[in-house]
């Protein structure tokens, strides 16, 4: 029999553990909660969930400190904040250090279960789409997060590792600033399209540094961006 999807729960907030870790059980999904940041760095190396929910304040662990240290070692792990602050410039923040997503408490029931359910799709095995997206001159491994250009590694955040991928799934095909803040963060919060502006603009620049003479994302005028393989 196939093992349920785990999700992990880290939230100091008992009352709302509770109610969390009820309602995703009733999707079918298996639950753990921890109360502390110490219990959810046990807790994730001994179980191995697929999703966590982390909170940002915690008694004992910054959260965004421990997403940044999440992420960087378990880079398939979905990763969504939960947090009583709703000023956007967390939210990015957030985002940059390498969450997933971003709910901002209070938060609807249905909304959290579709976030959830969205991160365990996009975790689960045996999906069609390889795991590599290979063009002349540059590697993007899905799983492990990592990209390489010109030969050489490349150090993004995981919104311009978003963006790229993104654009990378459809090379030659625009999308516009809508559809890039939709694969940056599902759900109801989208980035500005001068935030968008501004996430491509650094990407370029590390694609630049990485392979100069390279000008692998294109502007397509009154749309959006393009990728465009090169060699």
């Amino acid at each position: 029999m196939q093992a349920l999807p785990l999700v992990l729960v880290v939230d100091d907030d008992a009352e709302l553990s509770a109610m969390v870790c009820e309602l995703l059980a009733r999707e079918g999904w298996a639950v753990h909660a921890v109360l502390t940041g110490g219990d959810g760095e046990r807790a994730l190396a001994r179980l191995q969930p697929e999703v966590v929910l982390l909170d940002v304040m915690l008694p004992d662990a910054n959260g965004l400190e421990l997403c940044r240290r999440w992420r960087a070692s378990h880079p398939a792990l979905g990763l969504l904040m939960l947090t009583a602050r709703g000023d956007p410039l967390d939210r990015v923040l957030g985002l940059e250090i390498g969450a997933d997503d971003y709910l901002a408490k209070p938060f609807e029931a249905r909304e959290l279960v579709a976030r959830v359910r969205a991160l365990l799709r996009r975790a689960a095995p045996g999906r069609a789409e390889s795991p590599l997206l290979r063009f002349a001159g540059m590697h993007i491994d899905l799983v492990r997060r990592e990209v390489q250009a010109g030969g050489q590694a490349l150090v993004l955040t995981s919104v311009e590792f978003k963006l790229l991928v993104a654009l990378a799934r459809v090379p030659g095909q625009a999308l516009t600033r809508d559809q890039l803040s939709e694969a940056v963060q599902a759900g109801t919060y989208r980035p500005q399209d001068r935030t968008v502006d501004v996430q491509v603009a650094r990407l370029r620049r590390k694609l630049r540094e990485a392979a100069p003479g390279a000008e692998w994302i294109d502007t397509v005028r009154g749309e959006g961006y393009v990728f465009v393989p090169r060699g």
